[in-house]
């Protein structure tokens, strides 16, 4: 059709994402470019732009997670798939889960402002905080995820002083002997080098998770007894 290239040709020309083409206007093609368009003040990056999507797959889904839990539950008792996400959307808010890449996200900009990692990370642990981003319930030895995407950052944006200020965040971590980041520093520090607005990384694990959650509910529709969990009583004695 005149005016309209394919996405490889598109792609093999401008060195951009695969993305179609008509007269002249490039119109998003995939998932990652239209969410880019929501989270982003700026035009996609190409490489970034290769990392966000790497990082909504790797956020697809992660077993048995307290929003997937909250999902299939509905699920099993035929809640409809809408009701489904909403379950877990609920619960993915919570500050101890998908939260958890804001407080990793606002570290980084107290760094990046120009304040030392030693002090950022020396004042929350002389208050007793915990360091977000850091540690994992699941991966004592460290998040693949994190690893993961950290790496494809510093291939995608080398020389970025954003990705500096999360360089010395992780030296002084390291040198405090802290528990190795978790996929919420990664999403932090990809928001910050590709200048996402702030809770990005949140939207980022939303919109990634409901395709998970929605394979988790088909399983869930497929079975025929809803999760239904029981309580043991552990108080007082009852009197007789």
């Amino acid at each position: 059709m005149a005016g309209v290239r394919s996405v490889t040709e598109h792609a093999s020309a401008t060195g951009a994402p695969p993305a179609f083409v008509v007269r002249g206007a490039v119109a998003p093609g995939r998932i990652a470019v239209r969410l880019w368009g929501k989270l982003c003040p700026g035009p996609p990056e190409p490489r970034l732009l290769r990392v966000f999507e790497a990082a909504l797959v790797l956020l697809a889904d992660h077993e048995l997670a307290a929003s997937t839990v909250a999902a299939r539950v509905g699920a099993s008792v035929r809640a409809d798939p809408y009701a489904v996400v909403v379950s877990g959307l609920g619960v993915l808010s919570g500050a101890l889960h998908g939260g958890a890449s804001y407080g990793a996200e606002r570290l980084l900009a107290e760094v990046g402002a120009g304040a030392s990692a030693a002090r950022v990370l020396g004042e929350r642990l002389r208050g007793g905080e915990r360091i977000p981003g850091f540690g994992h319930i699941i991966y004592k030895a460290g998040d693949g995820r994190a690893t993961f995407l950290l790496d494809l950052i510093r291939d995608a944006a080398p020389g970025n002083e954003r990705l500096a200020a999360a360089e010395a965040v992780l030296d002084e971590a390291r040198r405090r002997r802290l528990p190795e980041p978790n996929i919420d520093f990664a999403l932090a520090v990809l928001g910050a080098v590709a200048g996402l607005v702030p809770g990005a990384g949140e939207a980022l694990v939303a919109i990634a998770r409901t395709a998970g959650w929605l394979a988790h509910a088909l399983e869930e529709y497929g079975r025929r007894t809803p999760l239904r969990p029981r309580a043991v009583y552990t108080g007082p004695p009852l009197r007789s």
